[in-house]
């Protein structure tokens, strides 16, 4: 039996009869993502006790999770059709408020440059390349790798197996000069962005883009799932709400950027590690490159991609967040460097709100950094003193102290810049198509 309460993870095909799962004997608990035909439907979380998970119980706790009347499936046969039925009535059928997705398919002749920032890990980036290479597509794709730490050596000799790799050095270090750095030295059409510690499954660059057949999509962006959660640390990031962003398929626009009543909380979208972007947005120069003084690697540590998807909103695009283009994430296994992250991503979320006070003059920051966001930490560690939640109070004071320090991990980001200099603008004229 694994210690520390560690959670097996599992992706149940419904569409097929549901088999038993006789692989979580060192498991107390189970989480279960439901799929079906590609689209993702949920998670059911369940203790088995070291036990393994019958079929009929799989198919029962998805369904309790998933707000089904339970259905009684044929034991002797293990079929499951009324299930699904009922399932697919509930879940996705006409009655719907949220757009589903679009009948279009992406012209194959669209190329495509996957941009895969990397910073000495050669074992995550090895694996990454291989499943790239497995990705089901019959359009052109460029992989462009950005080694954001050249002098280590250790990136090219990983690249040396895969020659087809469009290898990038970008000294300078931070992950947004890492990214303009391969959307600079990309080709395609499209630019997908995704991290060297994520596993795409075969169909999720084809799902990723599809959306984009429409020419009023400027991006895309999909679900983050944990791929593990064997330690404290990834069960707690997903307390904290990890890095996906739901089952429901969302739409945003200028309408809804204009709507926001506090901030335009662009994090709610997604995030670069999965992600599709007309390579004409970069060019476009309302939006640019991304701002190099975000992002991990700069002291404000995170909102390079945030603050990227606020200004394709503000300037009319659309974008979509599609759950079914899904990648799995290995989350941080240890506590220290969990409070690392939590600490950056707190400093980061300040420094976005006031990136987009001091570049776009959007004064609705003030009253959110001000009120809203006092409020809610103080929602949350209530939230813990009553016994609702299992997110530790000393990580709360993390998020606490990341936040007050965000203004000058700001300042001295945009220090950083003004010494190390802005990525090159040079990309090109913008042309007709898809680009």
């Amino acid at each position: 039996m694994r210690s520390g309460g560690a959670v097996a993870v599992r992706l149940v095909d419904v569409s097929r009869p549901v088999t038993a799962l006789d692989d979580v004997q060192e498991y107390e608990r189970v989480r279960i993502y439901a799929q079906r035909e590609g689209r993702l439907l949920g998670f059911a979380e369940v203790r088995n006790h070291g036990a393994a998970l019958s079929a009929r119980r799989v198919r029962e706790a998805l369904v309790d999770a998933l707000g089904v009347r339970l259905i009684a499936a044929d034991p002797a046969t293990g079929t499951v059709d009324a299930l699904i039925d009922s399932l697919v009535e509930e879940l996705i059928g006409e009655d719907r408020d949220t757009p589903g997705p679009a009948d279009d398919k992406l012209d194959p002749g669209v190329s495509v440059s996957i941009v895969i920032a990397t910073f000495d890990r050669p074992d995550d980036l090895r694996k990454m390349l291989v499943w790239i290479r497995e990705q089901r597509t019959e359009r052109s794709v460029e992989i462009v790798l950005v080694d954001n730490h050249p002098s280590s050596g250790i990136t090219p000799a990983v690249t040396a197996g895969f020659p087809d790799v469009v290898l990038v050095q970008e000294p300078r270090q931070g992950l947004a000069y890492a990214r303009n750095a391969g959307i600079l030295a990309s080709t395609g059409d499209i630019i997908v962005m995704t991290d060297d510690d994520v596993r795409p499954p075969p169909d999720w660059l084809e799902t990723l883009i599809a959306p984009l057949a429409r020419n009023d999509v400027g991006a895309v962006t999909g679900n983050v799932l944990p791929l593990e959660l064997e330690t404290s640390a990834q069960r707690i990031f997903e307390i904290y709400g990890g890095l996906g962003r739901g089952f429901e398929r969302r739409e945003v626009d200028l309408r809804w950027f204009n709507k926001c009543k506090w901030v335009v909380p662009t994090w709610t979208l997604g995030a670069s590690a999965n992600a599709a972007f007309r390579s004409s947005l970069f060019r476009d120069p309302k939006i640019g490159l991304m701002h190099e003084a975000l992002g991990p690697g700069m002291p404000s540590g995170v909102g390079e991609d945030t603050y990227l998807f606020y200004r394709i909103l503000k300037a009319g695009y659309t974008m979509i967040y599609d759950p079914n283009a899904y990648v799995w994430h290995r989350h941080r296994t240890d506590m220290e460097s969990l409070r690392a992250q939590l600490y950056g991503y707190s400093k980061g979320h300040v420094a976005y709100h006031l990136t987009t006070l001091l570049e776009d003059h959007d004064l609705r920051v003030l009253a959110y950094l001000t009120l809203r966001l006092p409020f809610g930490q103080s929602r949350r560690i209530l939230k813990r003193l009553r016994r609702k939640s299992a997110y530790p109070l000393k990580l709360s004071m993390v998020e606490i102290g990341g936040q007050l320090a965000g203004p000058g991990a700001l300042w001295k980001s945009r220090r950083r810049v003004a010494r190390e200099g802005r990525s090159s603008r040079r990309f090109g004229p913008i042309e007709e198509g898809i680009k």
